[in-house]
């Protein structure tokens, strides 16, 4: 247990502590990062008074408070202010029934040594990662998969079947991992294992069912109420809270809300980027709105410049991912996480707001298709390009449009053409990809096809059919929030805020938040040509005119700029025909055309690019690295 506890000592650098069962063999162990009760008595594996049930565990319960008196009232007795004990005792009390009574984000282990069973949950929304390996009934879980190979119990192995999909969608959908053997707990799900035999269930799926009782301004009060609540609830701490602030209406709406409950100013941090890196990229002045915003509301503001230096500090941040995640953005998450925790310990971010409430840009086209047949049609698709196209040459010709944006915009509605004569649930799969079948085709090797066994989009299908009779809004948003946020977005965000031991928190992914959104109709979340239409109208009172104007702006980075640049001997030697023909698992010439391409303007293949780096950087500093030292550090 020593070598797994010591792989993950930065999700809890301030205790640690193992537990064994004297007859069972079942070994629970713990890192904290104390933000609640920070004595002694938070120490974990917590157990109850006569030592029968003990709980490990990673997360913030934020109904803590009522289930702690609930639980008074039916004769437990706690001894320490930990929201911890609430799982211990909330076992006892509800066995398997327990994750469904949490708002939280949570990932636990609880054991009753009286009747042999082990529960281990996943919160609902997957803001807490959970990974697991299950070898003739034997069964290891683990916040990070490195604890898994630090303990020896589990191999370091690429899983080449689940390729396609991480090419695909730069990220890999859960249950599956690109580590042979180790598989994710998806969100909103259990496992209870008992004398060997383990079975994996859903406790919670989110319900789409608007509620048409409620008129507009309802639906609104509701939203707002949900939201002050909701920060409330995540305010509460024994350590500084700070707040990730972009400038933009969801971070500023956190601010705003923060403003109200706190009297003392509240420290924000932020990223900038070099002007000559970000002349490619959406939004290179999004610091400045941010500033703006601390200014507005009297919060201390604090900002980070991101360089290409960051190049020296991709080994250490895909170790600290544990699977590859293609997305820049986890470099700005890990560089303003670790300037914060000098100040904080808990930062409360926007995650979640765009996937519930209609705010990317994917909802809209999807409601578009939908709503005009037409586009399903050669000529419709036509246009769709031809509109892509005048996007591209606009960006940075024409103002407010830079080049990042016009070659985004570029993008999706290439896709959206693509699959413009598409069943609308291929569509809706199909509108965040970065390879099509054919192209996927052209790139892996013959040897890597022989192990892929189901389609790259297999797993979003599966969620699609649950909500077919849906409308695209609601679909999209549904997937989204299932598969996106999840495996995307919350994955970056926890592992790069805990490798610097900063606990990140997601007011609007609060369960009460959700269920407001959940029984919203579609025209309240995309209204007209305005996106999140209900959250711009709850925060209205609260915020001034030049952020509610604002379109929405990426979390990216500059990788466009950086791989022609500072990252182009980086990209021929990890990805040179030599080292590809060696890997086998792509074809060396399909992966020289595309820097080629991309180098000389013929086509954007930056993500694409970013994700082979990504993957290449990744097998050498996880899968061929020491799994108990922190890589790159």
């Amino acid at each position: 247990m020593g070598p797994a506890l010591r792989a993950i000592e930065h999700r809890g650098p301030d205790d640690s502590g193992t537990y064994a069962s004297p007859s069972t063999g079942v070994v629970l162990g713990n890192r904290r990062l104390a933000i609640i009760d920070l004595s002694s008595a938070g120490h974990m594996p917590m157990g109850n008074e006569d030592g029968s049930v003990w709980v490990t565990y990673n997360g913030e319960i934020y109904n803590a408070p009522a289930l702690r008196a609930e639980l008074e009232a039916r004769g437990h007795a706690f001894a320490s202010n930990a929201d911890t004990e609430v799982l211990v005792h909330g076992f006892e009390e509800w066995g398997s029934e327990l994750p469904l009574r949490l708002n939280g984000m949570f990932a636990f282990g609880a054991w009753n040594e009286r009747t042999g069973e082990l529960l281990i949950a996943r919160d609902h929304l997957g803001i807490k990662p959970l990974y697991y390996r299950e070898d003739a009934g034997a069964l290891v879980f683990a916040s990070e998969a490195k604890s898994l190979f630090a303990g020896g119990l589990a191999g370091q192995v690429l899983n080449v079947a689940a390729l396609p999909k991480y090419l695909t969608y730069l990220w890999t959908p859960a249950p599956e991992t690109l580590i042979e053997g180790v598989l994710k707990l998806p969100p909103g799900h259990l496992i209870e294992w008992r004398n060997g035999i383990t079975q994996v269930r859903e406790y919670w799926d989110l319900r789409l069912e608007p509620d048409a009782a409620l008129r507009e301004h309802e639906h609104i009060e509701a939203l707002r109420d949900a939201l002050v609540d909701s920060v409330r609830r995540q305010l509460r701490s024994d350590v500084p809270v700070g707040l990730l602030l972009s400038g933009g209406l969801d971070s500023t709406g956190l601010l705003a809300l923060v403003a109200r409950e706190r009297t003392e100013p509240v420290d924000c941090f932020t990223i900038a980027f070099r002007a000559e890196d970000a002349v490619l990229e959406q939004c290179p002045d999004e610091h400045k709105y941010a500033r703006r915003a601390a200014e507005h509301f009297g919060a201390r503001y604090h900002e980070t410049i991101v360089a290409p230096h960051v190049a020296d500090l991709l080994p250490k941040l895909l170790w600290h991912l544990d699977e590859p995640i293609a997305d820049p953005a986890a470099i700005n998450t890990y560089l303003i996480s670790e300037a914060a925790r000098e100040l904080v310990t808990v930062l409360l971010t926007g995650q979640g707001a765009d996937e519930l409430f209609g705010g990317y840009r994917v909802h809209q086209l999807l409601q578009l298709a939908e709503r005009h047949p037409w586009l399903g049609s050669t000529a419709g698709a036509g246009a769709l390009r031809a509109i892509g196209n005048a996007g591209a040459w606009a960006g940075g010709k024409v103002p407010g449009i830079s080049r990042g944006l016009g070659m985004g915009g570029q993008r999706v509605l290439a896709e959206l053409a693509a699959l413009a004569e598409a069943d609308p649930a291929v569509r809706a799969a199909g509108m965040r990809t970065h390879y099509t079948p054919a192209a996927l085709d052209e790139l892996l090797s013959d040897d890597a096809k022989a192990h892929i066994t189901e389609g790259a989009n297999a797993r979003h299908l599966e969620r699609l059919a649950r909500v077919a009779s849906q409308g695209a809004v609601s679909q999209a948003s549904y997937l989204d929030t299932k598969m996106f946020l999840p495996e995307l977005n919350l994955a970056y965000c926890d592992k790069m805020s805990m490798a610097a031991s900063i606990e990140s928190r997601v007011p609007y992914l609060d369960l009460e938040v959700v269920r407001v959104a959940a029984a919203m109709p579609s025209g309240l979340k995309i209204h007209g040509r305005t996106r999140k239409y209900a959250l711009r109208c709850a925060l209205d009172a609260d915020l001034p005119d030049w952020v509610l104007a604002r379109r929405k702006a990426g979390f990216g980075a500059p990788i466009r700029q950086w791989l022609k640049t500072d990252l182009a001997a980086m990209v021929d030697d990890l990805l040179s025909e030599e080292t590809v023909r060696r890997r086998g698992v792509f074809r060396p010439e399909a992966v020289t055309r595309m820097i080629q391409e991309d180098r000389s303007g013929v086509a954007d293949h930056a993500f694409r690019l970013w994700a082979l780096l990504t993957l290449e950087l990744w097998q050498r500093s996880v899968l061929e690295g020491d799994p108990g030292q922190r890589r790159g550090a």
